[in-house]
């Protein structure tokens, strides 16, 4: 094995730039650190950003370090003390920062540590400490970009594609297989958001519970600290955020037990969409989805048991083909037991490229709608003894917007656009309540 000592690389100068903020940099290590570095150095200076040749130029620093020989730590130790001693604002990157614990108990003055080829975890930490330099062309853009949605709510994916082959489906020939985000690009996204004036984040992928699992859960960094990419973890940074955290398109496996106690201490929203799709054992095997009715049922219970204000949707599949009238009793008989707060049913209509389409047993067109009509009805009841309970008491809500001299809001069982709103009894005061929470 070859071994390279830390090397120092010089950080280029830049001409002064008057009110721009200016950032001194130190490099050390090898090639691959070298090149980190150029990157960071680029998109600083595309960023609007002086560099600065001397610690007392600068309004901060960034120390790139090499961690490879026990030699080339206590050098990058030594240059981050330096760097405090010299100016005080210290950010610190490269292959040490992957140890941020040792880092930060050599050095807890330190602003923000990140990992190595990092470039926007970097960006990130600078953004905090030094706003970027107004440009007056990117800038006409806003920081979270261009949405769609109210100013108060918006969406935050995670991951695209699915691992999954369920039979009527073909969302992985159109988007391919799971491709989870960086857990700290999500994060920044959020943050952004959240400065932007969001006040709840509705986290959806195609399979939100598998966030991480093509990356094997990695670890990746936010703010200078280790977060795993997996949904736990990712929901619990997301509960710091200080606002709504709404959960969507969660599979229930097992591990999605794990944010139940987030929900119950109010870090996230008591609220879960798990498409269970059926609940025959024998049905569930031909759209080959996970679990089955049993299971799904159980673990319904252990959710309320251990939150029990929790609220949550499905949607479900009538008329699949194959499915006889007694599978489809035992899915009213799910329905009735499991008192889901929020559900929708779809008939079952063949997809061009699905799996399904040449399974035996199709069920016709007009016993589709009937089941469709007795499914829709049969959970109208569940869900008007669900609503029933809540009569009488006081809710949180989140107001959406400001109708015929009355607030439109919603409580943290409903999810924008697919679920239910209530109405104050006062007037609204003004527009202006808009994404206020009651």
């Amino acid at each position: 094995m070859t071994q390279r000592k830390a090397a120092r690389t010089q950080t280029p100068r830049a001409a002064p730039a008057t009110g721009v903020p200016r950032v001194g940099f130190v490099s050390l290590g090898c090639p691959k650190a070298l090149v980190d570095a150029e990157r960071i150095l680029t998109q600083l200076r595309v960023e609007g950003y002086a560099i600065s040749g001397t610690y007392d130029g600068a309004d901060l620093v960034v120390v790139n370090t090499c961690g490879f020989i026990d030699a080339a730590v206590e050098e990058s130790l030594g240059a981050i003390g330096e760097a405090l001693a010299a100016n005080g604002r210290v950010i610190v990157t490269g292959c040490l920062g992957a140890q941020a614990d040792r880092v930060r108990r050599a050095h807890p003055a330190v602003l923000a540590v990140t990992g190595p080829h990092d470039v926007d975890a970097v960006m990130a930490a600078v953004h905090a400490e030094r706003p970027r330099p107004h440009d007056p062309f990117a800038d006409l853009v806003p920081p979270q970009g261009i949405r769609l949605t109210p100013r108060h709510y918006a969406y935050l994916k995670i991951s695209e594609g699915c691992n999954h082959r369920c039979t009527f489906c073909i969302i992985p020939t159109m988007r391919g297989d799971l491709v989870s985000r960086p857990v700290g690009e999500v994060m920044r996204e959020a943050e952004r958001l959240v400065e932007a004036g969001v006040r709840e984040l509705l986290v959806i992928a195609q399979d939100t519970s598998a966030y991480g699992v093509d990356v094997r859960y990695r670890t990746g960094f936010w703010n200078g600290r280790p977060i795993r990419t997996r949904m736990t973890e990712l929901a619990h940074a997301l509960g710091g955020l200080g606002v709504w955290v709404r959960l969507h398109y969660v599979y229930p496996y097992p591990h999605v037990d794990e944010v139940l106690p987030l929900m119950a201490a109010g870090r996230v929203l008591p609220y879960l969409d798990v498409p269970f799709q059926h609940a025959s054992a024998r049905v569930l095997r031909l759209m080959k989805r996970p679990a089955s009715g049993e299971d799904n049922l159980d673990r319904i219970h252990a959710w309320r048991a251990a939150c029990p204000e929790l609220a949550i949707r499905s949607t479900f599949i009538v008329g699949f083909p194959g499915e006889t009238e007694a599978e489809f009793e035992e899915l009213l008989a799910f329905v009735e037991a499991a008192a889901l707060d929020r559900v929708g049913c779809f008939a079952y209509s063949p997809i061009g490229g699905a799996a399904a389409n040449a399974l035996p047993g199709a069920v016709p067109a007009e016993v589709r709608e009937e089941r469709r009509a007795r499914f829709m009805a049969a959970q109208a009841a569940v869900s008007a003894r669900r609503l029933a309970g809540k009569i009488g008491r006081t809710l949180p809500v989140l107001v959406d917007e400001a109708r015929e001299g009355r607030a439109v809001a919603r409580s943290a069982a409903d999810a924008p656009e697919i679920d239910g709103w209530c109405t104050s009894r006062a007037p609204a005061r003004s527009g202006r309540a808009t994404g206020r929470t009651w």
